[in-house]
């Protein structure tokens, strides 16, 4: 069905020639009806992204319990299908039936929080099985939890850092080969840094300073905003903070990279980089964490930014995602409501939990569209999500955990 447009209009070109009367208009036909032949033939093999149809996604409700504000899937027990962990506990897919990884904890998002901010999914020690890495409460210890490998009992805990700061911490392919790193500040001293895995697996992460401090910008407790990518094109991945970016150096292990200043707007969660306009440059894109607005940077000839707004529809988006979520081959956005962030108590607090997407479009004329999509208003998103194929069909599924559940949401489309 995909095609059948590009056919029928192929027909369309090439029927004028069984008229007997636009004989003589037949050679132009037949060229127009050869270039439709060829884009139809690049669509068919990919040189082109091909437009998929409206896109929606089915709600599955995996558990209504408030487990943690953060999210991660992997393989867990090595049956080829996508399992969520999230926080304390882990679901086998595709039933998701529950399992612990430690003591499973009790926890009322009317009055407080959950043990675990971020969620990340990484073979930390190489054995080809899935661990889990835990960031709970800000300044809060970095955690790391080994896969036991189908058998029982709560996996063993190893410690990755004292103090893992800022209310978005990241897990960010840094040095650009295809292998994520922990980023985020620690106190008391207000570093930021990335760590990587030490030879050592009972010991600390190696922790390779980015900002020496102290008190570097973004390093507070419950600094909000944090992000990287390539800011300035040179192919190495910056890390962003709301007040500026670190230029990453040729050897990322190098100690206290260069800051350059920048507005990048109010306390936000995620610091997206991403060409929005399409102008050969780098944008910026970020999200308020406790009021209303999502925000596009654009980046002018001077290394300014100069802000736009995407949207102030809902509140509390504390958590975004790039991604081509309608495979038409530029990325789009996908948000929602951290429900409850702070018991209610915030602009907004007590709407609904809405999880969307918008859908970025690049006119010809004119400035960049993104076109708003609801996709539901009873679930919302965490500190942290994912947006991944859960069921291998090709398709951005999206997994949530925060003080209504976990879910997931397959599209459809």
């Amino acid at each position: 069905m995909r095609y059948l447009f590009a056919w029928r209009e192929l027909d369309a070109i090439i029927a004028p020639v069984r008229n007997p009367i636009l004989k003589l208009c037949k050679m132009e036909v037949v060229m127009n009806a050869r270039w439709v032949s060829s884009l139809v033939i690049l669509v068919l093999f990919g040189s082109i992204p091909a437009a998929a149809g409206p896109v929606r996604f089915e709600k599955v409700v995996v558990d209504k319990t408030f487990r943690a504000e953060g999210v991660a899937v992997g393989d867990v027990n090595h049956d080829g299908k996508l399992d969520i962990l999230s926080g304390d506990v882990w679901y086998a897919a595709p039933r998701w039936e529950m399992h612990e990884v430690r003591k499973v904890g009790t926890y009322d998002g009317t009055k407080g929080y959950s043990n675990c901010f971020a969620n990340f999914a990484q073979d930390v020690n190489g054995d080809g099985w899935v661990d889990s890495i835990v960031i709970g409460m800000p300044d809060g210890p970095c955690l790391w939890y080994e896969n036991p490998k189908n058998k029982t009992g709560h996996w063993k805990e190893r410690t990755v850092v004292g103090s893992a700061c800022n209310e978005t911490p990241i897990f960010f392919d840094l040095l650009g080969n295809g292998k994520p790193v922990l980023i985020f500040a620690v106190r008391p001293k207000g570093q930021m840094a990335w760590f990587g895995i030490p030879g050592d697996l009972e010991g600390l992460w190696d922790m390779n300073i980015i900002a020496v401090g102290p008190d570097a910008p973004g390093t507070k407790k419950y600094s909000h905003g944090l992000g990287a990518g390539d800011v300035n094109g040179d192919g190495r991945n910056d890390v962003l903070v709301k007040e500026g970016w670190w230029r990453a150096p040729g050897k990322r292990t190098r100690s206290n990279w260069k800051f350059h200043p920048a507005n990048l707007g109010e306390d936000c969660a995620n610091v997206l980089v991403y060409d929005v306009d399409d102008d050969g440059d780098s944008d910026v894109i970020t999200n308020s964490a406790h009021k209303y607005g999502i925000w596009w940077f654009e980046q002018l000839d001077n290394a300014e930014f100069k802000q736009h707004v995407i949207s102030e529809k809902y509140s509390q988006p504390h958590a975004i995602i790039l991604a081509d979520v309608n495979r038409d081959g530029v990325k789009d956005l996908v948000t929602g409501k951290r429900h409850f962030a702070h018991q209610g108590k915030d602009p907004g607090g007590h709407d609904p939990a809405m999880l969307y997407w918008f859908e970025l479009r690049r006119p010809k004329s004119g400035a960049p569209e993104f076109i708003l999509h609801e996709i539901d208003d009873d679930s919302g998103v965490g500190t942290q999500f994912e947006v991944v194929d859960m069921n291998a069909d090709g398709k951005l599924d999206i997994v949530t955990s925060n003080k209504k559940g976990v879910y997931v949401f397959l599209q459809k489309s």
